[in-house]
């Protein structure tokens, strides 16, 4: 058997509950579920062993973002949970705010950032000019610094400057996310007090963005709108299995005789056996998750087939995200 040096290659993820879901007895997560919104509290120490910088992480999952009703109660859950990392955080009301979105706004799956500054409420010029401000609204200013390909000047030298000048109590930056697994592209946003460092999820990774680098505390959130072809192949590998051991499972039953449409094995808790893996897939289906999917990023990196992948509704749904993050700050940083 051909063996796999998994140290050389890795799927890239800026997501941390991508890297410590299977771990759960390490990592200790808070999970609880507001209706179909799923809260994963997590608390990362020094050496952790997944590379990610100790702090607080908070991710919320969802199904659905693009009718009305559930935008509302996904904005509404993520008001009410990024409420809570401001209190953690210190935050205060008289604090003075500076909101970034990082991202290219001429690529959409890299545009939430500016998408989103693009709705911020923002005061700060009314504070400097004197002018009498409504007591529920905070002191907010926000902008977007473009990308490095297209300013020439690196994003973390661009954003210092402009902080050094305005001189905020708080940065929240706002970012677009790579994540390991299909099933959180679009459908799950993170926030966690440890900055971020933009373009680290495709590779490209600049000057990080934190308390370090500027001197306050930053706050990011993020929603993943990409993932590495290699996900994409590996998790249909897995899918296959589990619809195979689903279907091997099923067609025992006597409902089974009834049923005439596509059913969504994924609902269910279908554990395949190391026979059923063997016999859909052979040699393939002997190897754990980690093996199969550092094989495939062996396979299509040399010939250059390791796309990033976006979802072909991207434009409507980043549009969407950008609506759920700008209420979540606006409501959050003013008492509207």
């Amino acid at each position: 058997m051909h063996n796999i040096d998994l140290k050389k290659y890795e799927v890239r993820t800026d997501m941390a509950i991508d890297l410590t879901e299977k771990d759960k007895k390490t990592f200790k997560p808070d999970v609880t579920q507001n209706g179909n919104v799923k809260i994963t509290w997590l608390d990362l120490e020094e050496n952790n062993n997944i590379g990610k910088k100790p702090g607080t992480y908070l991710t919320l999952e969802f199904n659905d973002i693009t009718d009305d009703d559930a935008k509302k109660e996904v904005a509404s859950i993520f008001t009410l949970e990024f409420k809570k990392m401001l209190e953690k955080m210190g935050y205060k009301k008289d604090y003075k705010t500076m909101i970034i979105g990082l991202g290219n706004i001429k690529s959409t799956p890299d545009a939430l950032g500016p998408f989103v500054t693009d709705k911020i409420i923002v005061t700060n010029h009314f504070y400097e000019m004197g002018i009498d401000v409504d007591d529920k609204l905070s002191c907010v200013s926000s902008f977007y610094p473009g990308v490095t390909g297209t300013t020439g000047i690196e994003t973390g030298d661009y954003i210092k400057g402009v902080v050094d000048k305005v001189k905020p109590d708080m940065v929240i930056v706002v970012d677009a996310l790579a994540s390991s697994s299909i099933s959180r592209v679009n459908k799950s946003i993170q926030v966690s007090d440890t900055g971020i460092s933009p373009g680290s999820g495709i590779g490209n990774k600049r000057k990080e963005i934190s308390k370090e680098t500027l001197g306050i505390p930053v706050l990011a959130i993020g929603v993943p709108t990409v993932v590495d072809a290699v996900v994409i192949v590996s998790d249909t590998i897995n899918y296959m299995i589990k619809n195979y051991a689903y279907n091997k499972n099923f067609s025992k039953k006597k409902v089974s005789k009834f049923v005439n449409r596509p059913i969504n094995y994924l609902k269910d808790e279908v554990l395949a056996s190391d026979e059923d893996k063997k016999t859909l897939l052979g040699l393939v289906g002997t190897l754990n998750d980690n093996e199969l999917r550092n094989l495939t990023y062996e396979v299509l990196t040399p010939i250059g087939y390791n796309l990033m992948v976006t979802p072909k509704e991207v434009d409507f749904v980043i549009e969407k995200l950008s609506d759920v993050i700008s209420y979540g700050i606006n409501h959050s940083l003013h008492d509207i």
